[in-house]
């Protein structure tokens, strides 16, 4: 009986390994992450500070009023050529 429970320990242990080793193989293969140098890592940094300036700078000058207005506009049009 005890020999049993050690051969089944044994063969499950396998299984386990094949698997891990295959989830190795497989995350090696594809990485889910880029390691950036420095440089790079700076670089990007810089462009999203940018464009996140930007994207401020260009919702303060946004008129909720005037897009409602065209969006409007654009809607009746539409209904029109229906």
């Amino acid at each position: 009986m005890a020999e049993a429970v050690l051969i089944g320990v044994v063969v499950i242990l396998i299984v386990v390994n094949i698997i891990l080793l295959l989830l190795y193989m497989s995350a090696k293969s594809s990485p889910y992450y880029v390691v950036y140098d420095e440089e790079t890592k700076n670089a990007l940094k810089r462009r999203v500070t940018s464009l996140k300036e930007d994207l401020e700078s260009e919702l303060v000058d946004f008129d909720v009023e005037e897009w409602e207005k065209t969006l409007e506009e654009s809607i009746d049009e539409e209904v029109r050529n229906l």
